[in-house]
């Protein structure tokens, strides 16, 4: 289920569902000041009574308020001074707030703020509303009507109105491809394993990209033995996607990349999980699914650059055949790996997958992404994605992004001591360092081993492509974390004006 978003001129609606503007302390927005008047200070009186203080998202409910015909109001904290990704957050909270209501839909009349053009705010608040929408439901074989969101659409008023259709026009597409990713993000691994998958990427062939999928054999011939040996313990065969839109008006300019680990499942091999809380371990591939959903948003919007996008597909399984510690492998770079863990595997995915990368396409600059460590998740929790990069300005650039979209980043550190930890007694490297001290920063020096100078990033999203609890943007499951931020990251520093 997602709703439909609308935009109109400031009439005040008769009857319905109506959203309101608080600010910081609770300072009413000049629509809540009017309708506090003609609801005889119904908005004023609910606020008094409360714990509502206007803060970025928080929401309060007035039902049938004295002096209308609407059904209920729905106050929305607008902080301080709202900006791009506050607005995303008001929109996705009257939503949420929605979701009790048997409203089918919701008119939104938030002004009174002046950091952010009325047009740009409409069409934020309009997409934050659609974001929060998103539903995965596909496998309930009965849903009780009870159980279903009744709200439909969306208006949201503005003096703007043409202009913010124009602007949310020009972002629906990133929504489209976040959805993308969710949907990859959520499906179980008896349904999306590598074969699967890499057929479903083929599907944006439809909105223009190329798409070419590598065998196993394919990658052989490629000395790719770091990606095949982890999926060398399923029954799926391993593939390598390799998609290609070709937006700029020069094709031969250089591309930007962007790499996703795509480990369907991830048992740990050998180096087997503990039995609790493996079934997460279907979103192991949340590295990859951004990559395509990206790919579909740069396609669907026309985006003026070259951009690739490499995702290595495996299945990580116990077996007979499977990999087993101590195994040393060959790598497309000539390097030689020692696996000493079969479960730090996402690692050895995108070695290979940076190197065919860099190899071939001679990229500006390469991004990496992949659900790769536990450590991320200890040093920064669940909002906050690592940063790991070689490059000051694509920092800069992810930074500026990460802040603007509300997908958030942080640069931790990339000392040359931490790739001493990632050198082995019996090959070019291991796979995990000597002490589990800063695994995730070992993890990113063994991933730069194989960029070839070139500009790179590595985004680990261990606790940010899941959410255990409801988001401000999505709820509980899949969030596809990075697909904005990336978009952002393309159209602002590296697209043709």
């Amino acid at each position: 289920m997602t709703i439909s978003v609308n935009f109109k001129s400031p009439t005040p609606p008769s009857k319905g569902a109506l959203a309101l503007g608080v600010f910081h302390d609770n300072k009413l927005s000049p629509a809540a000041k009017e309708w506090d008047e003609k609801t005889d200070k119904a908005i004023s009186r609910a606020i008094k009574n409360s714990k509502f203080k206007g803060e970025t998202g928080q929401t309060l409910r007035i039902p049938s308020p004295n002096g209308s015909k609407l059904s209920q109001i729905i106050l929305v904290g607008l902080g301080k001074a709202p900006t791009e990704s506050d607005f995303y957050k008001v929109g996705g909270a009257v939503v949420k707030a929605m979701s009790p209501s048997t409203d089918e839909e919701v008119t939104l009349h938030i002004d009174g703020f002046n950091k952010i053009t009325p047009h740009e705010a409409a069409a934020y608040l309009g997409a934050g509303a659609k974001l929060k929408s998103w539903r995965f439901d596909k496998y309930f074989t009965k849903k009780k009507p009870e159980d279903l969101p009744a709200l439909k659409s969306v208006t949201i008023l503005t003096d703007k109105a043409n202009k913010a259709h124009g602007h949310f026009e020009d972002y629906d597409p990133v929504i489209e491809g976040t959805f993308l990713t969710r949907e990859l993000v959520s499906e179980p691994p008896n349904i999306l394993f590598p074969d699967a998958y890499a057929k479903i990427a083929q599907d944006l062939k439809k909105v223009g990209v190329k798409v070419e999928v590598l065998s196993e054999k394919d990658m052989r011939k490629l000395n790719m033995g770091a990606l095949l040996g982890v999926g060398q313990g399923s029954e799926h065969e391993s593939k390598l996607v390799v998609m290609q839109w070709m937006g700029a008006a020069n094709k031969k300019d250089a591309p930007v990349a962007f790499v996703g680990k795509g480990v369907t499942f991830d048992s740990g091999g050998i180096s087997l999980k503990p039995s609790s809380g493996m079934e997460e371990m279907k979103f192991d591939m949340a590295g990859s699914a951004v990559v395509v959903g990206l790919m579909k948003s740069l396609a669907e919007r026309k985006a003026k650059v070259n951009a690739i996008g490499v995702i290595g597909l495996v299945e990580n399984m116990p077996s007979g055949a499977a990999q087993k510690p101590s195994d040393i492998v060959n790598t497309m770079s000539g390097q030689t790996v020692e696996v000493l863990n079969t479960d730090a595997e996402g690692r050895l995915v995108l070695a290979d997958a940076l190197w065919y990368t860099q190899d071939r396409f001679k990229p500006k600059f390469m991004v990496d992404l992949g659900t790769l460590t536990m450590n991320v998740i200890l040093a920064l929790g669940y909002e906050c994605a690592g940063l790991f990069s070689n490059d000051e300005k694509l920092s800069k650039h992810l930074l500026k992004a990460a802040e603007d979209t509300g997908e958030r980043l942080w640069s931790l550190p990339m000392h040359d001591y931490y790739g001493e930890e990632m050198k082995s007694d019996v090959a070019d490297l291991r796979n995990i360092g000597t002490t589990r001290g800063a695994s995730s920063t070992t993890a990113a020096k063994f991933l730069e081993k194989f960029v070839n100078d070139v500009p790179w990033a590595h985004l680990d999203i261990a606790g940010t492509a899941w959410a255990s609890k409801d988001w401000p943007l999505c709820d509980k499951g899949a969030t596809a974390f990075g697909v904005r931020l990336l978009d952002r990251l393309v159209q602002d520093n590296y697209e043709e004006k």
